[in-house]
């Protein structure tokens, strides 16, 4: 079963997550935070413990630290870390040019377009669990 961080700006996605989570076998743990900076400090910390996140579902597009300003960071770190951490980008954009960003950063695996559906976060979440990827 794999852990599971959400990074998002927007209560209502918040919400949604929750309830396309509800009863997911596939996900022991889901945290919720409007801010990447928090996520990334706590990487930082447990490095070391290997108390990581196996997946992170990130929009870019927040006030703060911008999506692809914690795409940037988590690249460095997961160049040094013990369990690389994957990021599913969950965005509103249909921009092509989003996508094809997207594409630079090795730990992206996908791009969606919100809103996302139960089959597609099961999905996610079943092959983000632990001894189901190699990383």
């Amino acid at each position: 079963m794999c852990k599971l961080v959400v990074i998002d700006d927007n209560p209502t996605d918040h919400y949604i997550m929750q309830r396309l989570l509800h009863n997911n076998y596939n996900c022991e743990q889901a945290t919720y935070t409007y801010d990447g900076r928090l996520v990334l400090d706590y990487l930082e910390q447990n490095k070391e413990t290997g108390s990581l996140p196996d997946l992170i579902l990130l929009d870019l597009d927040m006030p703060e630290l911008t999506g692809w300003e914690f795409l940037d960071e988590l690249e460095t770190f997961n160049s040094g870390a013990k369990k690389r951490v994957q990021v599913h980008i969950m965005s509103s954009s249909i921009r092509s040019a989003d996508v094809f960003h997207s594409k630079k950063y090795a730990c992206v695996n996908s791009f969606m377009t919100k809103p996302l559906s139960r089959d597609l976060v099961n999905k996610i979440c079943e092959d983000a669990s632990p001894g189901r990827n190699v990383a």
